[in-house]
């Protein structure tokens, strides 16, 4: 079994980090939009589906008030 050096752990690191492709600012904004604009249309669906199902089961369970 290897002895643990935390030296070596940090310079393993930091090479991995210098190996990764970060974006930019510009597609940070636009994906955080995008999803920010999905979260909202499936909200929005769901709100939809969930009052019309709603209405379907006091119809035919006669719950009507």
């Amino acid at each position: 079994m290897s002895k643990f050096n935390p030296f070596e752990f940090v310079q393993e690191v930091r090479q991995e980090v210098s190996k990764v492709t970060w974006p930019t600012w510009k597609e940070v904004w636009v994906t955080t939009l995008m999803v920010l604009i999905m979260v909202s249309l499936a909200s929005a669906f769901f709100l939809m589906t969930d009052f019309a199902l709603g209405h379907l089961v006091n119809m035919v369970l006669g719950l009507r008030r």
